[in-house]
């Protein structure tokens, strides 16, 4: 057998290679990028979360040929070979299936979640083999072959675009973890890491963004309010170690051409680890996410998409709320304790408002919540609810404009574009730029725009 073609595509956390084969087989090559996760960790863990899940539900994932975590063998780079995915991507034919068949897939993918959610784990982290090569005391035996390691999550490592880490104030505390309150603190410290130095000229952000001083001291205080939330037994229910696929969405989930209420394939398993399942709250994947609603005259379900998306949201939850009870006393919680554990840890990347809103509407609500004592943030005064009032909406101005922004350039979150499309993206790019600048000045501009400013196109 031999190579007849190929096919490649650029992503942001892989490079990926489709071989067709003389006899018309398909084979995919992943190589990951830097920005995916730790060397060595991210690779292994991924193995090792197929493998287990593999040898202990039913879920249909391709079978690996060859694989290797070590970027010094002879490719250069550690990569995972695969057999290609049976079948057609979901979202390539979802427009296209009936109601029925829409609601029927719903039901065939609440079952394998369920697989996922039954499986107890004794610790927070990340799934290896057992002779990962890491440090034994981070290695928690698990079951025969796997132990529980260190969270490979970018989150937990310096690896993100744009983003730094500074273990000046705060160690790496990537785990594993074995109570909700270390994993919580775990989250702190990576909101610290983020932080620079106070007297460093890096990282320079809109005046509205916080100071430093001013995300240590919302920091702090989000420590204290962890320890006293992990404290409750509603939020202690919602905190059972986890393990749920990362990104399920439909480009990652193949089903048969011919009957699409068949589920063939779950691809892309990267960085997907055990957490508390709170941090899955309210996580609803995209096909059975209800559609925001296009006109505030005009309900989602009036139109046949939105009616479509809106049974199909009521089929998972029902799923959820009857196959998974792990999973869905996250979904009991209350809204404003769910966002506090989302952003607790995000205050430098989304600026010091959107934290201290967060605090400010527990601190609200603490006796409403049922929640014992008092809450350690304090209620800010009139001047200080003021001053706040301003910077919030200058933030959500600001995440407003990068949606904008993103959206018109087609690019990820974080500026990332296929290469085929950089030379256009750069044209777009400029132009945008100098559309807002017709009703603004450059300074005005620069502290707000989401992306490096523009510069002239060259040729690629």
């Amino acid at each position: 057998m031999s190579i007849a073609s190929y096919e490649k595509k650029e992503g942001g956390y892989n490079r990926v290679f489709i071989f067709t084969m003389n006899n018309a087989s398909r084979i995919v090559a992943r190589l990951p990028t830097r920005i995916s996760g730790p060397p060595k960790l991210t690779t292994n863990s991924e193995m090792a979360t197929i493998k287990y899940l593999q040898s202990k539900t039913r879920i249909p994932i391709p079978k690996i040929l060859e694989w290797s975590d070590d970027s010094t063998n002879a490719i250069g780079s550690e990569y995972i070979i695969m057999e290609h995915a049976k079948g057609v991507q979901l979202h390539q034919i979802w427009p296209a299936m009936s109601l029925e068949q829409q609601i029927a897939c719903t039901g065939a993918m609440v079952r394998i979640i369920k697989q996922m959610a039954a499986i107890d784990f004794p610790a927070y982290g990340s799934l290896y083999f057992d002779n990962v090569d890491i440090d034994s005391a981070l290695k928690h035996s698990f079951t025969t072959g796997y132990v529980i390691g260190p969270h490979c999550g970018s989150t937990y490592w310096d690896c993100e675009a744009r983003e730094p880490r500074y273990y000046t104030s705060a160690k790496p505390n990537r785990g594993p973890w074995f109570d909700p309150a270390a994993y919580c603190s775990a989250l702190i410290d990576v909101g610290v890491s983020r932080l620079p130095p106070m007297d460093a000229s890096v990282n320079e952000k809109p005046s509205f963004h916080g100071a430093v001083a001013e995300h240590i001291r919302l920091l702090n205080f989000g420590r204290d309010v962890a320890s006293k939330l992990i404290e409750d037994p509603r939020i202690r229910k919602a905190a059972a170690p986890i393990l749920l696929h990362h990104d399920l969405h439909k480009r990652n989930i193949y089903v048969l051409d011919e009957d699409p209420t068949t589920i063939t394939s779950i691809i892309d398993w990267q960085s997907s680890s055990i957490n508390p399942a709170f941090m899955h709250a309210n996580d609803v994947p995209d096909f059975a996410a209800q559609i925001p609603t296009p006109d505030e005259h005009c309900q989602s379900e009036d139109l046949p998409a939105g009616y479509n998306a809106k049974l199909c949201n009521q089929a998972f939850i029902a799923g959820v709320r009857l196959l998974m009870p792990k999973l869905y006393a996250t979904w009991e919680l209350d809204d404003d304790v769910a966002r506090f554990f989302e952003y607790c840890h995000r205050t430098y990347r989304d600026g010091a408002g959107i934290l201290r809103q967060v605090l400010m509407d527990l601190a609200n609500r603490w006796k409403e919540l049922a929640l014992t004592g008092s809450c350690p943030y304090p209620l800010p005064t009139s001047e200080e609810r003021l001053t706040h009032g301003e910077e919030y909406k200058a933030l959500e101005h600001s995440q407003e404009l990068k949606k904008f922004v993103t959206s018109r350039l087609n690019t990820a979150s974080d500026g990332w574009v296929p290469t085929d499309a950089w030379k256009e993206t750069l044209e777009n790019h400029k132009e945008l730029y100098d559309e807002f600048l017709q009703n603004m000045s450059e300074e005005e501009l620069k502290e707000v725009w989401p992306f490096d400013k523009p510069c002239s196109v060259v040729a690629v």
